[in-house]
C-alpha cells in the first residue's frame, strides 16, 4: 500500500505539472557519455471524465498496473464527459510530448478517430478502454466491458421482475458513447425478443453525465407516463442519480422495478431499500490496469488480444452481500 501511495502521489504531481516536456524521461549520460538506466515507460491515461466513482476506480487500476510493472501513468481528463473537444486536445498534446503511449476511454466513437490517427502518426500506440472506437485499424487494443451483453442481462432481469408484462422506460445517455449505445442497444433487443407482451413506453430521451439534468428529463418522463410505469433501465452511474431523484421525489421509489448500470453507495444503499431491484456492474479496477498493462505489453514487443473482455456481473438484493458481488459493489478508488 506505501508503493501504491507513492505511484498516487507521483501520478499527482504530474497532473498537477501538466504535459511535461519530451525530454523529461529520456535518458542521461555522464562525464564518461556512458548512458544511465533506461528511463522508465511514460503511459497517459485519458478517461471520458474524472468526477464519476467509476472513473476513481479505472485510475486505482491503472496505478496499481504501473506500480507493479515499473512505469509512470499521467493520468487526465476532462472535467465534463460531453467535452469532446477538450479531449481531442489531450490526445493531440501527448502525442506530441511524445509519451510513449496513450490509453483512451473515447468520449464519442467518430470524433475521437482522427486525434488518434494523428498519435499513430508520431509513432504513439493507442489502447482504447472502457467504450469503443471506430476502426480497429487505429488502435492496438480495446479493453472493456460487454456492454451489449451487459444491456442484455439487464433487459433479462427486468423482465423476469415483470412476469414478462408491463411497461418499461428506457434512459439514454448522450449519443456517440459507444458503451451506453450498445447498453441500450442490447437491452431494447432482448426486451423486445423475449418478452414481445412488455411494452416500451419511451426509449428515445437522452441526458449526458449531469445528474440533474438526467433528473429533470426522468421526472418528465415519469410523469408523463405516471401509473403506467411499471420499470425503468438506465444505462449510467448519472442516470441512475437522475432516475432514483426523480422517483424518490414523485414517491415512486420501490413501486417501480429500476434496474440500473454501474455502481455508487447510494444505489447500494437503494438495492438494500428496496429502491432499486438490481445493478449491472462492471469490474472498473480490472479494466483501468488491464488497459495499462495490455499497453506496457505491446511497448515491450508482446502480442497483445485485439479485445479484451473485463466481465459484466448483476447484483440484486439476495447477492448483494456475496463476497465478489461486494467487492465490485464497492470497488477500490483513488479518493
Amino acid at each position: 500500500m506505501m508503493r501504491l501511495l507513492a505511484t498516487l502521489a507521483l501520478a499527482a504531481a504530474a497532473i498537477a505539472g501538466g504535459c511535461s516536456s519530451a525530454d523529461s524521461g529520456k535518458p542521461s549520460a555522464d562525464s564518461g557519455g556512458e548512458a544511465t538506466a533506461p528511463r522508465r515507460l511514460r503511459i497517459a491515461v485519458i478517461p471520458k471524465g474524472t468526477t464519476h466513482d467509476f472513473w476513481k476506480s479505472v485510475h486505482y487500476g491503472a496505478l496499481k498496473a504501473a506500480e507493479e510493472l515499473g512505469v509512470e501513468i499521467i493520468w487526465k481528463g476532462t472535467l465534463d464527459e460531453t467535452d469532446k473537444q477538450g479531449q481531442i486536445k489531450l490526445v493531440q498534446n501527448f502525442a506530441l510530448e511524445g509519451v510513449d503511449g496513450i490509453c483512451l476511454a473515447p468520449i464519442d466513437h467518430a470524433a475521437l478517430v482522427p486525434a488518434v490517427k494523428f498519435a499513430r502518426g508520431q509513432n504513439i500506440p493507442v489502447v482504447v478502454f472502457d467504450s469503443g472506437l471506430n476502426g480497429p485499424e487505429n488502435y492496438v487494443s480495446y479493453v472493456a466491458t460487454n456492454n451489449r451483453h451487459g444491456g442484455e442481462i439487464a433487459a433479462r432481469y427486468l423482465g423476469k421482475l415483470l412476469g414478462g408484462k408491463g411497461n418499461v422506460i428506457l434512459l439514454r445517455y448522450q449519443a456517440g458513447s459507444e458503451s451506453t449505445e450498445q447498453r441500450e442497444a442490447g437491452f431494447l433487443d432482448t426486451l423486445r425478443k423475449e418478452f414481445p407482451e412488455i411494452r416500451i413506453l419511451s426509449e428515445n430521451q437522452r441526458a449526458n453525465s449531469d445528474a440533474l439534468e438526467a433528473k429533470k428529463r426522468a421526472t418528465a418522463l415519469l410523469q408523463q407516463f405516471g401509473d403506467q410505469v411499471d420499470g425503468v433501465f438506465t444505462v449510467c452511474e448519472p442516470n441512475n442519480r437522475g432516475m432514483l431523484a426523480a422517483l424518490e421525489s414523485l414517491q415512486m421509489a420501490g413501486k417501480v422495478k429500476f434496474v440500473g448500470f454501474d455502481s455508487d453507495p447510494r444505489f447500494v444503499d437503494a438495492l438494500r431499500e428496496g429502491k432499486m431491484h438490481g445493478i449491472v456492474l462492471q469490474d472498473p479496477v480490472r479494466m483501468g490496469y488491464l488497459a495499462v498493462k495490455t499497453m506496457v505489453q505491446h511497448l515491450r514487443g508482446e502480442q497483445v488480444p485485439k479485445r479484451i473482455s473485463t466481465g459484466e456481473y448483476l447484483a440484486t438484493p439476495e447477492n448483494m452481500d456475496t463476497p465478489e458481488i461486494k467487492r465490485l459493489l464497492f470497488p477500490e478508488k483513488v479518493e
